[in-house]
């Protein structure tokens, strides 16, 4: 009697166990040349007996993995099946502007974005969210991403795991903070629950073989220092934007948000076994958001310490090791590729961009700024000739880490406060954790794409620092591109406001010049594409009063530049047309 109660008790604390672990989703692939996503509502029972309002992507939370073939052209119908405008961004990917998806290139509710490209990137692991500006926080916490996965020819002749749910895993990691009714909080210093591939409590069966982790760090705000329970080794072979030279021992791997990272481990001799994926978080040094401490006394972030992942070692993923696969990869590659960085003889220009908190050097929740103003949907901070050779200077002089992103281009780091960086941070990046009172250098290159109207941007990727302005933009031009210019010239022509917005059902743009002339107006679509022109004409000097009137019934709904020019006046601003 007494064995039959033991056994009774222990399969009742194994059924506990088993109850609270769900298996880890894996998200569906696309593959091909032609791909349609939708950006819908949805909803999620991430706990018994709530309903979580979420957002996904062709289904109610998070997104397909998309699988691209570097050399091939891909369209992708993107409809906006919301009642919010959005956007999305191919973050890490080398695509012209007017295919970024960044904040200027908005999709409507009810119409469908057709972005189109070549793809030139490096095989590695690459993601997909949205970038309206001050929703970006929003969108992605409810649940808008998804991977990318570019193969090449490279990377397929080395001896790899690369069969998707096999030996190849996909793992995105958000960490998110819900209310009482289980509803997202966008507040991410409440952020105690983690989320992996969307699954709260997961648990993932691996082959006692050498596998494939690909780590996304997809959170609003928190760092993650990855390990594995008992300090197992694995080894890193690619980061954001391709492989590394050679294979990398690690114990501990630190990933910001936005940052990407694949790594091998080996559980050959581990079949039957378990073990844990952790965040080692107490190792992070303070001023890193998920670390012990951010700022100092009074001055700290609000309801930071009661958060109990802050500065906690904590598991993330439970791993159950199974029998292996037929034809396992049971090795680690020697070497993988050569990155060889640009040559800092051939540099055009520095760019040298300073944070800083609006509140002062001891404020850790901001507003935070770069160059001291913060983002302008109507400021172009930096124009780039295309071609160039650059390195960009970080100097980050707040209490807090922010990493650093940069559409368009992947970069190679220089230097951390002037030492040579990890080895590890050596390949091809696109986001640097960039810690209090640091400063950091890369270098890249602004090649094969270039928009005088459509502009690339670069923010601090804690989606609430970005949402609040931590942002700027930059347009990479050609010489044989149109030049915007802006002198002032207040005596000779006023642009008044272009009225209403949304534009329908038709677009006045008024405008006063006192000189004889001409006031030219020309519209294009997203692509740069001339649309439209119209034209005044004044014999006379003398003070005129006039406007455009643009007709959007012959206009099809979308996003718009106008660019309008009286004399050496030039000036070009945005409009969307909705019907």
């Amino acid at each position: 009697m007494k064995l039959t109660y033991i056994i009774l008790i222990g399969y009742l604390i194994s059924a506990v166990f088993i109850y609270g672990q769900t298996q880890l989703t894996i998200p569906d692939t696309l593959s091909g040349t032609n791909f349609n996503l939708t950006v819908k509502s949805g909803t999620v029972n991430f706990y018994p007996g709530f309903v979580t309002n979420t957002m996904g992507v062709n289904g109610n939370y998070l997104g397909p993995t998309l699988i691209l073939r570097k050399g091939e052209h891909v369209q992708i119908n993107v409809t906006n099946s919301l009642t919010d405008t959005t956007t999305i961004h191919w973050h890490g990917m080398h695509v012209a502007p007017e295919n970024d998806g960044g904040p200027h290139t908005v999709i409507l509710p009810g119409t469908t974005w057709q972005p189109q490209f070549t793809v030139m990137d490096n095989a590695a692991t690459y993601w997909y969210h949205p970038h309206l500006h001050k929703k970006t926080n929003e969108h992605v916490t409810k649940g808008v991403s998804g991977f990318i996965i570019v193969r090449d020819s490279n990377e397929a002749k080395i001896n790899l795991p690369r069969r998707y749910s096999v030996d190849d895993f996909p793992i995105v990691v958000q960490s998110r903070a819900f209310d009482a009714n289980k509803q997202f909080l966008f507040k991410s210093e409440l952020d105690s629950v983690i989320l992996v591939n969307g699954t709260k409590n997961p648990y993932l069966q691996v082959p006692s073989q050498v596998v494939r982790l690909r780590l996304l760090n997809g959170s609003t705000e928190r760092t993650y220092n990855f390990g594995l329970k008992g300090n197992k080794s694995f080894y890193q072979i690619a980061g954001d934007g391709g492989l590394l030279n050679v294979p990398i021992l690690f114990t501990r791997l630190r990933l910001a948000p936005g940052e990407r990272a694949e790594i091998l481990v080996d559980f050959s001799s581990m079949q039957g076994q378990t073990t844990y994926l952790m965040s080692y978080a107490s190792d992070l040094s303070n001023g890193i958001i998920g670390a012990r401490q951010v700022g100092m006394g009074i001055n700290g972030i609000p309801n930071y310490s009661n958060n109990k992942l802050n500065g906690a070692d904590f598991n993330i993923l439970r791993i159950d090791v199974i029998a292996p696969t037929v034809n396992p990869i049971t090795t680690i590659p020697t070497s993988l590729t050569t990155n060889i960085p640009w040559n800092t003889a051939s540099v055009n220009a520095t760019r040298i961009l300073t944070f800083t908190s609006t509140g002062g050097m001891m404020n850790v929740v901001g507003p935070f700024v770069i160059n001291g103003v913060p983002f302008n949907m109507n400021t172009i901070n930096y124009n780039v000739p295309l071609n160039n050779i650059e390195i960009w200077e970080l100097r980050n002089q707040t209490l807090v880490a922010h990493p650093f992103h940069i559409h368009d281009v992947q970069f190679y780091l220089l230097d951390r406060n002037g030492s040579a960086v990890p080895s590890n941070e050596k390949g091809r990046k696109d986001v640097v954790l960039v810690l209090p009172l640091e400063t950091v250098r890369f270098i890249t290159k602004f090649e094969n794409f270039s928009n005088s109207m459509v502009p690339y941007m670069y923010h601090c990727h804690l989606l609430t620092h970005e949402d609040d302005g931590m942002m700027g933009q930059f347009l990479v031009t050609n010489t044989t591109d149109v030049e915007i210019e802006n002198p002032s010239l207040p005596n000779e022509f006023l642009l008044m406001q272009n009225y209403p917005n949304p534009f329908n059902p038709s677009t006045v743009i008024g405008y006063q010049l006192s000189i004889a002339g001409h006031v030219t107006l020309k519209v294009y679509d997203i692509l740069g594409r001339e649309v439209a022109t119209l034209v005044n004409e004044y014999q006379t000097a003398g003070l005129h009063h006039s406007q455009f009137a643009i007709i959007n019934s012959q206009l099809p709904s979308g996003v718009y530049l106008y660019r309008i020019q009286a004399g050496y006046f030039t000036e070009t601003k945005k409009m969307i047309i909705s019907k």
